[in-house]
């Protein structure tokens, strides 16, 4: 059957006729690489996360099309309903065989919720309405306790099992960048971390902190013009450009032999230094920070929340609750910082400026000698018109 026999027979309206070359990835943070304005997005991504719709969104395609559910209700995260509150039609539900089905850059049509290639149906899907994802939100942070139970009982057995290892001292890999007496500004690319970082411009060009990128946050510094000092993860999501701008690269390598990055990196070709230690990136980013000596360290982007966590599919939060309690008050959260160097224009200010820009025109005009001259030849002036026309009047 046509597409056009099959929208006319099943009443489809034409505003829900969606076409353009299919960009495919299991993994959405690969995709938006290389996903341009008026791509059809497909990917394969469960209970999509708030940073992947965000992504997605800037990327402008004309429609997403998801082969797993998008909000499965588990908790409430607000990825799938920012896609479709930006106006772009979400596809759901497809089946994880469709990424086979075609070749990337050929067009696709999605007619109400199904997926063609020219007149071959591919999959039928379910298409996502803003208002019912509103909907299950509420109903999913209203009914969430089974998952806040499983989470902190997750969360309390990797402390019991970690807390040692938290705890233990570290050892250092060498570093070219020298962290003793300054701050340190961890950037993660998690949620509101482009905003955090603008309006974080004004104590950065005071403090010139140490700039340490978690995997992405590398590329996140890059954008805004700031070349960080340190990148340390397993390297997933670093770019080549972000690799080659100079700075230190840290492999995070867990205390069991775990080293996610080691192939990436060699598959690079650059030079690189392992730091052992339990944990997220992020955290270990921060206990690197603390173990060279920085007096402060802002953090961006970080996570520290249950949702940003389910968000990042991991069941609990037991690293980096201990790495808080290891910190201490030597660790900040960019937004109290921003808070800090927020400018408010006060009327008692602007008054002040103004009296004080008048009080300083007065003290030039009392010690200035040309002024004089010019003041005195117009009360000269001023008094010898005066006199005649006193002349005048009184004969």
């Amino acid at each position: 059957m046509a597409i056009e026999q099959y929208s006319e027979e099943f009443e489809i309206n034409p505003g829900e006729i969606v076409t353009g070359p299919a960009r495919a990835d299991r993994r959405t943070k690969e995709l938006v690489k290389r996903l341009r304005p008026g791509d059809i997005a497909v990917i394969d991504h469960a209970d999509i996360d708030r940073v992947a719709a965000e992504n997605l969104i800037r990327c402008a395609p004309s429609a997403v099309v998801n082969a797993s559910t998008s909000f499965t209700g588990r908790y409430p995260h607000m990825g799938p309903l920012l896609i479709a509150e930006a106006g772009i039609p979400l596809i759901d539900d497809v089946g994880s065989e469709v990424l086979d089905q075609f070749v990337e850059g050929e067009e696709l049509r999605i007619v109400g919720g199904d997926l063609w290639l020219d007149d071959e149906f591919l999959a039928a899907g379910q298409r996502q309405d803003a208002d019912d994802l509103a909907r299950r939100v509420i109903l999913a942070r209203a009914d969430m306790g089974v998952e806040l139970e499983a989470f902190a009982i997750n969360t309390l057995e990797w402390i019991r099992r970690e807390a040692r290892l938290t705890f233990e001292p570290l050892v250092l890999p060498p570093l070219d960048c020298d962290f003793r007496g300054r701050h340190a500004l961890v950037v993660v690319r998690g949620h509101d971390y482009r905003s955090d970082l603008k309006a974080l411009r004004p104590y950065i060009r005071e403090f010139q902190p140490v700039l340490v990128a978690v995997d992405g946050g590398a590329d996140a510094l890059l954008e805004v013009g700031l070349r960080p000092d340190v990148i340390i993860g397993d390297f997933d999501s670093v770019s080549e450009e972000a690799l080659a701008c100079g700075a230190d690269l840290v492999h995070h390598v867990h205390p069991d032999g775990r080293a996610p990055g080691r192939e990436q990196l060699l598959g690079f070709g650059v030079s690189y230094v392992e730091f052992i230690a339990e944990g997220t990136s992020e955290d270990v980013a921060m206990l690197l920070a603390a173990e060279a000596g920085a007096e402060l360290i802002v953090a961006v982007g970080t996570h520290a929340s249950m949702v940003e966590f389910l968000d990042k599919g991991r069941a609990g939060m037991a690293s980096t609750f201990l790495t808080r309690l290891r910190l201490g008050p030597l660790l900040v959260d960019a937004k109290g910082v921003n808070r800090l160097y927020e400018t408010r224009l006060r009327r008692r200010d602007l008054a002040m400026l103004i009296g004080a820009a008048f009080l300083a025109m007065l003290v030039v005009t009392i010690v200035s000698e040309p002024l004089h001259v010019f003041l005195n030849g117009v009360w000269v002036v001023i008094r010898d018109v005066w006199l005649r026309i006193a002349d005048w009047v009184f004969g």
